[in-house]
Parts: C-alpha cells; sequence; structure tokens
C-alpha cells in the first residue's frame, strides 16, 4: 500500500457489485450468508469483468467484493481454515487490481484506485442488523475494534489502496473503526461512510452531524460519505455536516431508493425515482466530491454519474 497518497477532489465512484452479479445470472447470492463474497470462491472472473464493467463506464475508484467479508463468516459457511478465510480476502483485493491493471493496459484507461471494502458488523450476521445497528448497544469498542482488524489487516495486505468503510449504521462503530485505524494501521488511508434513515440521522438514531466530527481530527480518515441511503435524504443530510469535518472529502453513493427486506431477502421496489446522475449538482453544491452509487445501481448509471461530474473538474 502507497501511503497518504494524494486524492483528487473528484472522482466517480463504481456502482452496485451484487446488482451486476445477480445479471449475470448468480441470483442464489441474494439468499447466502456471504452474499456477494461467496463467489470469491467459484467465480472469480465474473467478479474481475464486474470490475472491469464499472472502470468502462467512468469509475476511478473501485470497490473490492469484500462487503460481507470475515474470517469468522468464511470458516464457518465454507469450512475454511483462519488461514485460508484470510487468503480469500486477500484474493477479493487481487481481483480488483488484477482488473485495474487489465484495464490499464488494454484500454489506456483513466486511473483507477482500489477501495477495500468493509462491511459492518451487521452485514457479516446476515439478518438486516446493518440496517438498524442495534448490534452496538451490547458490544463494546474493543468487541467492534477487534472484528474488524483481520478484515483491514488482510485488505491492506492484499494491496488495497485505501479502505471504504461501508454502511455503518452507528456513531460506535464509527469510533471503534477510528481507533482501530490511528492505533494499528497509522499509515493507512481511508473513508467512513454512514447509513442513514432520514435527512438528519444514521439508522442506529444518531445525528450524522456527531457521527461525523468525532472523526474530524483521525488523519487516517481522509473523507466521510453516505451510502446505501435513499437519494432523496442525500442533500439535507450533506448541509447538516456542513462545518463538521474540516478538509475530508465528502463521498456519496446512495441505492436506487428501494428498500431491503431481512425478511424476503430481497429488494423492495418503491416509486420510480430520478437518475442518480440528476441528483448530481445539488450534491456538489452541498460538499460532495467522491460520488457513485451502491446497491441497485450500473454501470449506466456511473457513465451519466461521470458525464455530470466532469464540469467540475
Amino acid at each position: 500500500m502507497a501511503s497518504m497518497k494524494k486524492l483528487p477532489r473528484y472522482a466517480v465512484l463504481d456502482g452496485g457489485m451484487a446488482t451486476e452479479l445477480v445479471r449475470q445470472g448468480h441470483s442464489d447470492i441474494d439468499s447466502d450468508p456471504l452474499w456477494s463474497c461467496q463467489l470469491l470462491t467459484t467465480n472469480i472472473a465474473d467478479i474481475e469483468a464486474v470490475h472491469r464493467s464499472f472502470m468502462e463506464a467512468g469509475s476511478e475508484i473501485i470497490e473490492t467484493n469484500t462487503y460481507q467479508a470475515s474470517v469468522p463468516g468464511f470458516v464457518k459457511y465454507l469450512g475454511v481454515s483462519e488461514g485460508e478465510a484470510v487468503e480469500l480476502i486477500e484474493r477479493g483485493v487481487r481481483c480488483a487490481c488484477t482488473a485495474r491493471d487489465k484495464f490499464a493496459a488494454k484500454q489506456g484507461g483513466h486511473p483507477v484506485l482500489v477501495a477495500g471494502s468493509v462491511g459492518p458488523y451487521g452485514a457479516s450476521q446476515h439478518d438486516g442488523s446493518e440496517y438498524t445497528g442495534n448490534y452496538v448497544d451490547s458490544m463494546s469498542i474493543q468487541d467492534l475494534v477487534e472484528w474488524h482488524h483481520p478484515v483491514v489487516s488482510a485488505l491492506l495486505s492484499g494491496g488495497a489502496d485505501l479502505l471504504a468503510f461501508d454502511t455503518i449504521p452507528a456513531q460506535k462503530e464509527a469510533e471503534a473503526i477510528a481507533l482501530l485505524l490511528q492505533r494499528d494501521f497509522p499509515a493507512c488511508q481511508a473513508w467512513i461512510s454512514f447509513s442513514c434513515k432520514d435527512g438528519e440521522h444514521t439508522v442506529h438514531g444518531e445525528k450524522l452531524c456527531g457521527a461525523v466530527s468525532c472523526l474530524r481530527d483521525v488523519t487516517q480518515v481522509v473523507g466521510v460519505g453516505i451510502n446505501c441511503t435513499d437519494p432523496d435524504y442525500i442533500t439535507p443530510l450533506l448541509t447538516s455536516i456542513q462545518g463538521q469535518i474540516g478538509d475530508k472529502l465528502i463521498i456519496v453513493y446512495p441505492n436506487s431508493g428501494e428498500s431491503w427486506s431481512a425478511d424476503t431477502k430481497s429488494w423492495q421496489e418503491g416509486e420510480q425515482r430520478r437518475p442518480l446522475a440528476q441528483y448530481v449538482d445539488e450534491w456538489v453544491s452541498a460538499g460532495a466530491g467522491w460520488i457513485g452509487g451502491c446497491c441497485r445501481t450500473t454501470p449506466a448509471d456511473v457513465t451519466a454519474i461521470q458525464a455530470a461530474i466532469n464540469k467540475y473538474r
């Protein structure tokens, strides 16, 4: 990992990895306790193809297919050893790096950073608890630090350029991540992105402005963000954190506006929303610089976002 890279003010992120894998025919992953991570053992070429499709669409930062990865989860559901579980997480990074290198060589493409995706503790439980964050009420900061440590270590060992802590539901988990980075990984760069339930609060209930302000002086946290959140909530959320994070990057990658049902393990379609690219101007005006999509967003969405953000460079 290169130490403290100079990062661009504006960048285009990728979209929904699992969305694209389902479109490829892997319809069983939504009900799997490892979600799309199960394919790290069986279909690495398909994961690489999704990375490539997003870069070809305009993504300048791609996330590894490791959101639901954890050492205990791989041991439990794949029957592998802890060492083999770590190697699978590293494989996810190598897959993204290989896709990036092939894209650069074949396409003469734009520079791409690989962000190691780290999901919240709740994601590993496969019970929808990342959409409430209620588990933090019975876990200590140290519990959360110890759970995140092996994933972070494996992603950095695998060669990730930076880390993306995705869909963090509660301030307490963000504080644990900040402590982990300061204590054990002082040279790394990371962003922490929260999931929110309205235009003011994280899904656990804290005001987002308070959750991000606790990260202001954490050098390793180079950006804060909002993801897997209804796009209509993003502008008021961005307005609420203005002045709270110093010069950190602001990162936005909402879902399509649909909601996830933990009972049916499926997305519940809501009303028709305007395309994500139509929000870009207001999000940039509110401070965002890195923009992409989360669940149910596609390469076509990325291409439109790229066109919308290019005028600000």
